[in-house]
């Protein structure tokens, strides 16, 4: 398995200082998340120069550019041809940079809109960007997560768009967090289209119900050995990225922590 982790551990550091970590730790790549105010310096605003220079970079490594996250959004009309333009802007960054994927969501369903309406509108979007991400060599990831975290409402989707350069970015919380599927309901339902993965957990309140409150990996209710175990058995070969949003636990702490304990479960 390859692993890399999402910007959210280290967002104080620049672009070589993140490399620097993921290499002395230990990591295989590392997830640039944009548009949230982290001072890697990747963004679908730097020049030609800039590009070519991190691309450069990047290749004289060891630590690969995983996943550019996102937060491109398709289900609400009124903002759908905005994300749809952040999108493509995306896909060509993630071109530039040798990048293999992006990861977007499907995002909040707009007030009133029945859910066959919001699959219809998601599929639609993902098909406008598909043709420039098999011209540039990315595949767009759509997240379970938000209004999107059920497996089947995704799988809809998948089914609809039908393209080699929109896939799915396997959260592997989220479905279970709001029991839509258990982790070998949601694996089965994906395994199709999964080709990013996001890892992290977090614990049960005190009535026994899945929070968002990260804890170490193994001491919360998400099954990562079962998930490991499931992928592995279809050969996959991208990356799980460790998300941390906002987590006390310093990065020189908890990353090389969550990598040890997430390795164990291979073995």
């Amino acid at each position: 398995m390859k692993y890399a982790f999402m910007t959210f551990s280290c967002p104080e550091l620049d672009f070589s200082g993140v490399l620097d970590v993921a290499r002395r730790i230990g990591y295989d790549g590392v997830e640039p998340r944009i548009d949230a105010g982290h001072k890697h310096g990747i963004d679908v605003g730097i020049g030609a120069a800039d590009r070519a220079e991190i691309r450069r970079t990047v290749a004289a490594g060891d630590v690969a550019l995983a996943c550019i996250a996102t937060s491109c959004v398709f289900a609400d009309p009124e903002k759908t041809d905005e994300n749809v333009e952040k999108c493509l802007r995306a896909i060509d960054l993630a071109g530039d940079l040798g990048c293999p994927t992006i990861r977007v969501f499907g995002g909040q369903i707009a007030e009133g809109m029945e859910r066959d309406e919001a699959i219809d509108l998601v599929a639609r979007s993902l098909t406008e960007v598909a043709g420039l991400a098999v011209e540039r060599g990315v595949t767009v990831c759509v997240e379970t997560h938000d209004d999107w975290c059920a497996p089947a409402h995704l799988a809809a989707v998948m089914e609809r768009v039908d393209s080699p350069g929109v896939a799915i970015n396997w959260d592997i919380m989220h479905p279970v967090r709001t029991r839509s599927a258990t982790m070998d309901e949601a694996f089965e339902a994906l395994r199709r289209w999964i080709r990013h993965v996001h890892f992290h957990d977090a614990r049960v309140d005190e009535h026994g119900n899945p929070t968002l409150d990260f804890v170490s990996i193994g001491t919360g209710y998400v099954d990562h050995k079962t998930a490991i175990e499931r992928l592995r058995s279809i050969g996959y070969g991208g990356f799980l990225s460790g998300e941390w949003i906002n987590w006390s636990d310093p990065y020189e702490s908890h990353l090389p922590r969550e990598l040890e304990i997430v390795r164990g479960y291979e073995s």
